[in-house]
């Protein structure tokens, strides 16, 4: 059946909502599911690093070296990709265009898929060099090998999972993708522990276990999102057709320069592991379990910025510009004041936050060092991915690429010469690293504040 272009019928309750109901209301009752799933989510990340450090601390090293990798990932799927769907459909859906919304969903499925599957072959084919050129080495060079290649041979389902529930956010809907993540999440919960430790006649895997419940966890939301699309009458259903270069481009115009901020966000992190390496396993541990925080604080930001790129792309494809940029630092600021809170009680209290993963007083003292030093701007660090993903659905994205740049080269490059050179101590980098935080935060600030979505209101699909 056809699809009926909505300059022929009323939009859906839900794009009428992001155009013309309250903000704030609006964007707190798009963002709590978001939100809920993300901190849940992120508490389930804990508990099963909890669950590795009872493996002992080569275990929780292997599993750092890989984290940076599957965050990539995940974070390039969801938020880079993702986040180039959820706009091309926000967008197309604001000018009453339906028929281009759905196509945009098609091609969505089938460039995750092939976008996984590409990502799942290189990180099988490279995962030993990679990490090794990340520090691992002996047992925990092990561990992430035994790691890796169980949640790669799953990365194309990772891919297929966020493709589609970026689909069902780009027409404002959260509810579905958040439900069917809460219950993934209470499955995988035991489901991890089970197949870490074992239970009864049934044996534990170790390090491998935690690789295959991420497996099983992504296969069953996959399956429970095609059939909702099956079930349902969503906003937008999927419409596939043979590939075509005008849905291509829309999608990546965000997702590629999207990407290419991921990787720069990840990159750094993965750098600075290297460099934390330089201080010992206890080093890599250290900043590993501090810098969870971060992890935690992208999802949340996450939370609110998903529904901004629906809220602001619909806006500016119907041409309401201002309305888009108010409800681009609503989010911000709420982001900037939950992450400021959490930056600060951690740069207060950090033996607490790492004693829950590992007692070693050096992995305590090299992740205190780090907690002291960049914990009081992680404020800056929340609003920017807010105003990132605000940017995506305006899809004016050079401006946070350049953001993750300077950050990129003052931490990670910076804290490379600094180790290199000077061996600098942990102080230093540390320091280095809430420089680039600062200038993250700045720069995405301040390109929204000079108003440089406006040209996106003039463009149409």
């Amino acid at each position: 059946m056809s699809a009926i272009p909505l300059s022929a019928a009323r939009p859906s309750p839900l794009t009428q909502r992001m155009l013309v109901g309250p903000i704030l209301p609006t964007l707190l009752w798009m963002a709590w599911p978001n939100v809920l799933v993300m901190v849940l989510q992120s508490a389930v990340g804990l508990i099963e690093t909890y669950f590795v450090g009872q493996l002992g601390t080569s275990a929780l090293a292997g599993v750092s070296l890989v984290f940076p990798v599957t965050m990539l990932m995940t974070m390039m799927s969801a938020g880079a990709l993702g986040g180039g769907i959820s706009s091309s459909i926000a967008r197309a859906l604001g000018a009453g265009d339906a028929v281009s919304a759905e196509r945009f969903a098609g091609h969505a499925i089938i460039v995750s898929l092939l976008v996984g599957c590409a990502f799942g072959l290189l990180f099988l084919g490279f995962g030993r060099p990679l990490y090794r050129l990340m520090g691992g080495t002996d047992a925990a060079l092990d561990a992430a090998i035994t790691y890796s290649h169980w949640v790669f041979l799953g990365m194309p389902l990772v891919w297929l999972f966020n493709g589609l529930a970026s689909t069902l956010r780009g027409t404002g809907n959260m509810i579905v993708p958040s439900l069917v993540i809460c219950l993934g999440t209470a499955v995988l919960l035991p489901l991890s522990a089970l197949l870490i430790f074992g239970w009864g006649p049934m044996p534990g895997f170790g390090v491998a276990g935690g690789g295959m419940a991420v497996v099983i966890y992504y296969a069953l939301g996959c399956a429970a999102l095609f059939a909702y699309f099956a079930a349902r009458r969503p906003v937008v259903r999927p419409r596939f057709s043979s590939l075509q270069w005008r849905y291509m481009r829309d999608m990546l115009r965000v997702g590629g320069i999207g990407a290419l901020n991921t990787l720069q966000t990840n990159g750094t992190t993965a750098v600075l592991t290297a460099l934390f390496a330089a201080f010992g396993a206890a080093g890599i541990a250290g900043y590993g379990v501090s810098s969870r925080i971060e992890y935690v604080l992208i999802p949340f930001g996450f939370g609110f910025g998903a529904p901004l790129v629906a809220i602001v792309g619909t806006n500016l494809g119907a041409g309401n510009v201002e309305r888009a940029y108010r409800a681009a630092w609503i989010g911000a600021g709420v982001a900037f004041v939950v992450a400021e809170t959490v930056g600060l009680l951690a740069a207060t209290f950090p033996a607490r936050w790492i004693g829950l993963f590992d007692t070693d007083p050096q992995v305590i003292a090299a992740g205190s060092v780090y907690l002291r030093h960049v914990g009081p701007f992680y404020g800056l660090f929340g609003a920017a991915i807010v105003l990132n993903l605000a940017s995506q659905g305006a899809q004016r994205v050079m401006w946070p690429f350049l953001a993750g740049t300077a950050r990129l080269l003052v931490a990670a490059g910076g804290g490379s010469i600094a180790v290199a050179w000077f061996g600098a101590s942990l102080e230093a980098v540390s320091l280095l690293v809430a420089i680039g935080v600062i200038l993250f935060g700045g720069i995405n600030i301040a390109a929204v504040w000079a108003r440089t979505w406006t040209k996106a209101a003039a463009q149409r699909l």
